[in-house]
């Protein structure tokens, strides 16, 4: 069921897409930072991972990944595709989770080729200020790995929203509404109960952190990985229940 649902976006415009956030992003964050650095610059290499990764996780990676899942959607409600699968024995659930699993996927690509941009542009900029210092690759690949992480809950949220209104503008736009607010309420104690904000607020801690010189700001694990639990857990079962339901009546 994974191989057939791969096979249905080869040939879509999902794979380029990926492509579009990460280098707008990364270019233009170090590009505007790398303007003060000087040969003794220290630190230089966090400086620019953050920089970039906080427009990043706060509004350019949700809204990519809020265009992935209405795309992968869209194959399906195109010529009725989804009663022609609906019609074949295949559980409803497992075609769901199987569609989710390629988000995932393509969610985890975009964060790689985010990483590798941002390694090749921050290469550069170290190269052209004159800065020697070594790539901290075990601290970029955590950062990333927590940014997947903590993208998942919010993705699986967009998953079921994209499910529950069939009609594109209605998904994405609710999707949008959803997002916007993240920045606000990373700021408020209801930021673990809000998904959207979850990689923006990992972000931020490490921007405190970063300019404090302290641990004071570290993303607590509790009582963040229950809620996050919690809610992944919710919106997958309502997408998983959800799916295909009205074309079953």
């Amino acid at each position: 069921m994974l191989a057939i649902e791969f096979k249905k976006i080869k040939r879509s415009w999902i794979v380029p897409l990926i492509f579009i956030a990460p280098i707008l992003v990364v270019s233009s964050g170090i590009a505007s930072l790398s303007r003060y650095f000087t040969p003794e610059y220290t630190s230089a290499w966090p400086a620019m991972f953050i920089q970039s990764a906080l427009v990043y996780a706060y509004y350019l990676l949700p809204l990519s990944m809020i265009v992935v899942c209405v795309m992968i959607s869209a194959r399906e409600t195109q010529n009725n595709g989804i009663l022609k699968m609906l019609a074949l024995p295949v559980d409803r659930a497992k075609l769901s989770l199987a569609k989710f699993v390629v988000i995932l996927t393509f969610l985890f690509l975009e964060i790689l080729v985010f990483f590798v941009i941002f390694l090749v542009a921050g290469k550069i900029a170290m190269t052209s200020n004159n800065i020697s210092e070594d790539i901290p690759l075990l601290y970029l690949v955590a950062c990333c790995v927590k940014l997947f992480l903590t993208m998942i809950p919010a993705v699986a949220l967009m998953w079921a929203i994209t499910v529950i209104f069939e009609k594109p503008i209605l998904s994405v736009g609710l999707n949008i509404f959803l997002v916007l607010p993240g920045i606000l309420v990373a700021n408020t104690g209801a930021w673990i109960w809000y998904p959207y904000c979850y990689s923006g607020y990992l972000i931020s801690c490490s921007l405190r952190d970063f300019t404090t010189e302290t641990d004071n700001a570290r993303f607590q694990l509790l009582p963040f990985l229950p809620c996050a639990l919690v809610m992944f857990a919710l919106a997958l079962t309502l997408s998983v229940y959800r799916f295909g339901k009205k074309e079953m009546v």
